[in-house]
């Protein structure tokens, strides 16, 4: 398996084709899988926002508050305002926002973004990422994958996680099938559009020079059962309930 960064691509603007912007820089392979940073993605959708559109509500105001307390430093209570729309629910709001999106995917922020947005104050998340893949997919005739990189609870650091897929399933499935020893497996599910989007980061990088589209080549998911199950729901979720009662004392 091999693992490219896709270079030469331009500031990517509302409207633009995405996937013939990829297509004209790499010569592509229908068994490829297309990793696309979701900031891009949001771009092309015109997800930006400015501070200015958003009213801050009695609890914005109050989160701001809190946190500028907690770190001697102002927060503008717009932006909690901004992270509280674009969730279905904040699990916690102190010391950070950790919200849940209304496609599942539960980060800090809502995965509102205040870096590498011109023009604007914000860049959210796409509203449906999995449905963002499909219409590359559709555009690039490859597998894709939209990605973004979130912290870790109890690691230090962030990784890529798949916000979104097309072409392939989110896991392995590995229940049914034996191990080494003979033993049926029970309980394994290996989500391979998180280790996929994880491949792309180390190629794609971070900040200034990062580079927002990798090609994984040569990746076989093999003779597996599929399942399309990544983000839990909230009845088989064993921390979202703790932290939810722990942050309502």
């Amino acid at each position: 398996m091999n693992v490219f960064a896709v270079d030469g691509l331009p500031e990517v603007e509302p409207g633009d084709d995405l996937a013939a912007m990829v297509a004209e820089r790499v010569d592509l392979r229908p068994d490829d899988v297309v990793c696309v940073a979701s900031t891009v993605v949001s771009k092309a959708e015109d997800r930006r926002a400015d501070l200015a559109e958003y009213e801050a509500g009695e609890r914005a105001r109050a989160i701001a508050t809190q946190a500028a307390a907690e770190a001697d430093e102002g927060k503008d209570p717009r932006f909690a305002q901004a992270v509280i729309e674009a969730s279905e629910e904040l699990l916690m709001d102190r010391p950070i926002m950790l919200a849940v999106t209304p496609f599942g995917h539960i980060t800090v922020n809502a995965g509102v973004d205040r870096s590498n947005v011109p023009g604007a104050d914000l860049l959210l998340l796409p509203e449906d990422p999995t449905a963002s893949a499909e219409r590359l997919r559709e555009g690039l005739d490859t597998r894709v994958v939209v990605t973004d990189t979130s912290g870790r609870p109890f690691r230090y650091g962030q990784r890529g996680v798949a916000l979104g897929w097309a072409g392939l399933p989110a896991a392995r499935d590995w229940r049914g099938e034996r191990d080494r020893e003979g033993r049926e497996m029970e309980a394994t599910v290996q989500t391979v559009v998180d280790e996929l989007a994880g491949a792309a980061n180390l190629v794609t990088g971070e900040g200034a020079g990062g580079t927002p589209v990798a090609v994984v080549r040569d990746f076989e998911f093999g003779d597996h059962a599929g399942d399309d199950d990544l983000f839990r729901t909230p009845d088989d979720d064993l921390i979202r309930p703790a932290v939810r009662a722990y942050y309502s004392e």
